[in-house]
């Protein structure tokens, strides 16, 4: 059975983060809120985690090659560690974030092949805005692997965190609430290449980043 802490969404309590991040430490799986919809996440050094977080979202980790894992990071402190950009991609990431965009960026050799593309050496990679998410990380005091929270075969994500619960009380370790999220999903930019292309549109507006 899930554990449930209610998270103030401005002001959210230390004390509920900080068991939260307990729980993720240990291997859990969390649903928590972000800036476009609610996610899964767990521990990216957790192999076991990692594969029940995709067995949640219906897919095989090993044959999908549709989907991108996400690093969920605080700030582009992070983003050496776990890709390689250029300095002229580095200006477009730090104008977008933190935001409702993620980049689809060329891995470095820190991310364990388990974890990008099976077919390309990329990593999706996002600094979400919001106040819960940014203070989990913080503690956490490390990227989380992320994932859109859509059930499998259905094509929305889940944004009310009491259906959360009631769907997911005995697949998940923790459900922080903190009310509804957006319906919209990121907008995704595929950086890997020699230009930027998007390959998405949802919440973020390109133009912002001068894109098409």
């Amino acid at each position: 059975m899930a554990q449930s802490f209610e998270v103030h969404p401005d002001n959210p309590q230390a004390r509920f983060l900080k068991q939260a991040a307990q729980i993720l430490d240990k291997g859990g799986i969390a649903a928590i809120p972000t800036d476009s919809s609610y996610a899964l996440v767990c521990h990216l050094d957790d192999k076991a985690a990692a594969e029940s977080l995709w067995r949640l979202r219906g897919f095989s980790e090993k044959t999908s090659d549709k989907h991108h894992l996400t690093l969920l990071c605080r700030d582009l402190s992070e983003l050496a560690s776990y890709a390689r950009v250029d300095n002229k991609q580095y200006r477009l990431l730090k104008a977008a974030t933190p935001g409702p965009f993620t980049f689809i960026l060329e891995a470095t050799k820190e991310v364990p092949r388990r974890l990008h593309h099976p077919s390309r050496r990329t990593i999706g990679l996002r600094v979400p805005d919001h106040r819960v998410t940014q203070e989990l990380l913080a503690i956490f005091g490390q990227p989380l692997l992320a994932t859109t929270l859509i059930p499998p075969g259905e094509s929305e994500p889940l944004n009310d965190p009491d259906e959360i619960a009631e769907r997911y009380d005995h697949q998940l370790q923790l459900i922080i609430q903190s009310g509804a999220c957006t319906m919209q999903p990121t907008t995704v930019i595929d950086m890997s290449g020699a230009e930027p292309v998007v390959v998405r549109l949802g919440r973020g507006d390109p133009a912002q980043l001068g894109l098409a």
